[in-house]
């Protein structure tokens, strides 16, 4: 992906089986790790920082049953687990960081803060073990507001209003509810019905979340939101039960098939015994499915099975657009991509022109008047032109550096393969993941391809056109920063249309007063307006920099041809505005606000 767009947290949970037929102490060892392997396989979801906690449920009175590491520093997994190592040959009691349950995250900070203090996982003390509570999360919620004011009516002090303490803390509450009274040197309830207390945490939360976490006694547990926004997937052998973010980490750390690899359900819960005995409970009705579709384009490693099937097919949808733009002009044409996740849809596209090439020679071939030998060795030769044009330096990493700097990093990102095309005679088709900001390819690509004197650059989005913000966790919450809003901006100005804004946000105050602003997207009207050539056409003509000489066009995928290649994963709020939750709604109509009464800040939940 071009644009510095961060990606989804990943979650990693492991749970050890009391009867597994290891020892205790060499299955820990392994467990160890295993978790460190998990978080190796997700750090592309999140390089912002990494936690880990581990739970040994029979450690003797003064020693703390739950340890926890966490880190912001350059390698912040490797860091873990030298400090892990380090303090495991200095200690003089229980081995360190040996236990029943670990529990493993990967950051990246969407809203809030970016020190240590926001990794996960987060800890919730007691001198009870069964109320301790350890949870981390892949999750952003548009209501985390409405929740801290209910720990508050409730009674509660939190010191802090991040979403991820909200939800702890609301969890807290609910499983000392559940816990009962503890009076006349009684203990709490050691049957607590997990169920129920998941339940009740979880059922009033707008967003989108895969949740892990368990408690000092040794329950552990996983769940996923009801409409399935958020991944999550489950295994399980002899020796104990693990849960991540993404399927091919689970495969590839145990080894495991496909087929054994599950995934949690929307509103489905993992729910794990003290003994290490698994079991599957509905705590949420599943809602409308809307699981995230940027999983498939971005997020997600091209590893799995599903994914890798899907990015190539949404390079194949791409294919009649993208000759219809070139008037199949193949012979002057070079195909190549943005490094590095765009490759999968790069080798979809390349294979869908190749299937129109071979049935437009078929019917060349089999037509009626005969062709001499010239002729059919023209039609042979008819070829897609593949060159790696673009070289991405892994050095340099623009999505760790605030806004203010990212501007003169993205410039160098990039390099080129000079004398990939023939200057002034090729036209250049590049494809990318999908174009948010544009900023990336404004500053820096289409000024690096430019030196290659191509005629015209084809830029080509295997994602729709991103009309709107994301509430859920992705990092585009502000909705002046998306190029395709930038663009209508300039259209309702063009057709004298800018009245529109104020009306627009007349209704959102409006529907504000009367509660109902999470009904629908208001920002939907503004782009209906207009088609998406005029947008696309639109967004070319501002992305396309001063001084470049190529003609600049822009492709995308449609959000038809979206759903074909990924049938699964229906949610494309950011394409089609239709958001799967009230809060979403809200949150867009929220946005709009603060661009249209020039605030930069960021719509908080």
């Amino acid at each position: 992906m071009s644009d510095p767009l961060k990606h989804e947290c990943g979650l990693a949970l492991i749970r050890l089986k009391k009867q597994s037929p290891a020892p205790h102490s060499l299955a820990s060892g392994t467990a160890l790790r295993h978790m460190y392997l998990l978080l190796e396989k997700m750090h592309n979801r999140g390089q912002d920082g990494a936690g880990l906690a581990c739970l040994a449920s029979d450690t003797l009175a003064g020693f703390p049953p739950i340890l926890r590491e966490r880190s912001v520093a350059a390698q912040p997994i490797l860091h873990i687990i030298q400090n892990i190592e380090e303090q495991r040959s200095k200690s003089n009691g229980p081995l360190r960081f040996e236990g029943d349950v670990y529990l493993g995250h990967v950051r990246y900070g969407t809203y809030g803060t970016y020190g240590i203090e926001s990794c996960h996982p987060f800890f919730r003390d007691s001198p009870w073990k069964e109320k301790m509570l350890c949870l981390a999360g892949n999750f952003n919620l548009t209501n985390t507001e409405d929740l801290f004011k209910q720990l508050v009516e409730l009674g509660q002090h939190p010191s802090q209003t991040a979403d991820t303490v909200t939800v702890m803390e609301r969890m807290g509450h609910f499983l000392d509810q559940a816990l009962g009274a503890i009076e006349n040197g009684g203990r709490p309830n050691s049957q607590p019905d997990f169920e129920q207390i998941l339940r009740k945490t979880f059922q009033k939360l707008d967003g989108g979340f895969a949740i892990g976490g368990f408690t000092g006694n040794g329950h552990a547990f996983a769940i996923r939101d009801p409409h399935g926004i958020r991944p999550c997937f489950w295994y399980e052998n002899d020796y104990l039960i693990a849960v991540a973010s993404e399927r091919p980490a689970l495969q590839t750390v145990f080894h495991a098939n496909l087929n054994e690899v599950h995934e949690l359900n929307p509103g489905q819960a993992l729910l794990i015994s003290p003994q290490g005995n698994p079991q599957l409970a509905q705590v949420l009705p599943p809602l409308t499915s809307a699981s995230c579709s940027f999983e498939r384009i971005y997020f997600s490693r091209g590893t799995d099975a599903d994914v890798y099937l899907e990015r190539k097919s949404l390079g194949e949808q791409l294919a009649a657009p993208v000759l219809e733009a070139l008037n199949e002009d193949l012979e002057n044409a070079v195909f190549s991509f943005i490094p590095n996740t765009a490759e999968l849809a790069f080798y979809g596209l390349v294979k869908g022109v190749e299937a129109h090439i071979e049935a437009q020679t078929a019917r060349q071939l089999f037509a009626d008047k005969p062709q001499s030998e010239s002729e059919i060795l023209a039609l042979l030769r008819r070829k897609v032109r593949v060159e790696k044009v673009a070289v991405k330096d892994a050095k340099l990493r623009t999505f760790i550096t605030d806004d203010s700097h990212r501007s003169h990093l993205v410039q160098h990102v990039y390099d080129i393969t000079y004398g990939s095309l023939r200057p002034g005679i090729d036209s250049l088709v590049v494809v990318d993941d999908s174009i948010v900001r544009g900023t990336t390819l404004k500053e820096s690509i289409l000024k690096m391809l430019d030196r290659l004197k191509p005629v015209r650059i084809l830029v080509v989005s295997s994602a729709p056109i991103i009309k709107y913000p994301d509430c859920y966790g992705i990092d585009m919450a502000r909705l002046g920063d998306l190029a395709a809003f930038r663009a209508l901006l300039a259209l309702l100005s063009e057709a004298g249309l800018n009245s529109e804004l104020k009306q627009t946000e007349a209704n959102i105050l409006r529907a504000r007063e009367q509660g109902s602003d999470g009904d629908r997207n208001w920002v939907a009207d503004l782009y209906a307006r207009f088609s998406d050539a005029q947008l696309a056409q639109k967004m070319a003509e501002q992305l396309s920099p001063e001084g470049v000489q190529a003609k600049i066009s822009l492709v995308f995928q449609s959000i038809e041809g979206l759903h074909k290649a990924c049938p699964k994963h229906t949610g494309d709020w950011y394409f089609s505005g239709e958001y799967p939750t009230p809060g979403g709604f809200r949150f867009v109509n929220q946005a709009f606000l603060k661009f249209v009464q020039g605030e930069n800040g960021r719509v908080q939940g």
